[in-house]
């Protein structure tokens, strides 16, 4: 009896561990996860949802960080170790499903702290479910923990919900407060953008399709038929054997309107440069748009680079820039880029030597005190 009751907890514990992990960086990135359900309705068909991707985001933080406290806590046992059943009930075939058709690149389970692949989180959810079968079978005859009155319970699920709530909330309107992604401040988006001497690269294989009497064949290269045989070659298909070294940033490329690649030019220079990122300016929140201009008007007096980066059409930007009266040019940049650099729309992005050392949300955009405080008293040619 005794292991098993040590089995039961070991279980309890690392169900409750997993939970509160999983619900925290969920909701300290709420943004994230709400564009990874927009991915998953995407390959679905489900598009027409897309409202639904951040109300969905912050509710399956809230469900999965208060189910993991309530577990280690070991409050209403019976209730909270069913829930937990079924969701493994409900993750663990989908999950099977993202690993057979690989529809999805990653189901985001940890966010962009831990990336799994779909195999890896499907093998997991397995154990999971088993946890969660054995801490379930084990409390379905005890009801509430004798020594968790239902005040308490209660008190915690209140406490639990209305905290990771807050939390989600405020990473929502602002940044946020853990950056798990490759452009946190202080990281340098060059040496991150930079494949080391050496790494291993793609490798791949050629497969040359024939046919003769009707009948079609692959072969490989070292074993394709010779002229005179029959055979006839009709294509090629080459394939990914095994993905080589990927820099952690690997999609950062500046577009100007002309379609010139300033990506070093911005990279290399030796002085500060102001970003807005915006990747969608039919949608940025235009409130904050005065309080860009200052920003920019800031900028130019101190000789230091001030632009916009964009993935909206040339008409979305001329309507950007008439409606806020601004001046700064825009650059073009890959949607889903501009996501991962910022949860914001728009946000604001300060480099120096290409060294990130200041973000901030459209909600909270620095005053000329804090920019003096990054910025040195220096005038840059």
């Amino acid at each position: 009896m005794r292991v098993k009751k040590i089995i039961v907890e070991c279980c309890r514990v690392l169900l409750g561990l997993v939970f509160v992990f999983s619900g925290f960086v969920k909701a300290v990135d709420p943004l994230g996860t709400a564009y990874k359900i927009h991915d998953y309705f995407g390959v679905w068909g489900l598009s027409s949802l897309d409202f639904l991707t951040l109300p969905l985001s912050v509710g399956q933080s809230v469900v999965e960080f208060s189910l993991g406290v309530l577990l280690l806590l070991g409050v209403f046992r019976k209730y909270t170790s069913l829930l937990v059943l079924l969701v493994m009930c409900f993750m663990t075939p989908l999950t099977l499903y993202l690993a057979i058709g690989n529809a999805v690149s990653d189901c985001g389970c940890f966010g962009d702290a831990l990336v799994l692949t779909n195999w890896q989180t499907f093998f997991k959810n397995v154990v999971l479910l088993g946890a969660a079968g054995v801490v379930w079978r084990a409390a379905r005859c005890c009801g509430l923990d004798p020594q968790s009155p239902i005040k308490r319970g209660v008190a915690a699920v209140v406490v639990t919900v209305a905290l990771i709530t807050g939390l989600a909330v405020y990473c929502i309107e602002y940044l946020p407060i853990i950056d798990f992604r490759p452009y946190k401040i202080g990281n340098n988006i060059k040496e991150l953008s930079t494949v080391p001497e050496g790494a291993p690269g793609d490798e791949y294989a050629t497969l040359l399709i024939y046919a003769k009497d009707g009948h079609t064949q692959t072969f490989t290269m070292e074993n394709y038929p010779k002229e005179g045989t029959g055979w006839e070659f009709v294509t090629a298909d080459i394939r990914l054997l095994k993905k080589g070294y990927e820099p952690p940033i690997h999609n950062f490329t500046i577009t100007t309107a002309e379609g010139e690649d300033i990506t070093e030019q911005v990279l290399d220079y030796e002085g500060y440069t102001f970003l807005v990122v915006a990747h969608r300016l039919a949608d940025a929140d235009v409130r904050c748009a005065a309080r860009l201009n200052d920003i920019a008007d800031y900028a130019s007096e101190r000789n230091v680079k001030f632009l916009g980066l964009t993935a909206s059409l040339p008409k979305e930007i001329a309507e950007w820039n008439r409606l806020t009266q601004s001046f700064y040019p825009f650059c073009t940049m890959d949607a889903v880029t501009l996501k991962t650099i910022v949860r914001s729309n728009p946000g604001l992005v300060l480099l120096h030597n290409a060294v990130i050392i200041g973000k901030w949300s459209h909600n909270d955009l620095p005053r000329e005190e804090e920019i003096n405080k990054l910025i040195k008293n220096e005038y840059y040619r």
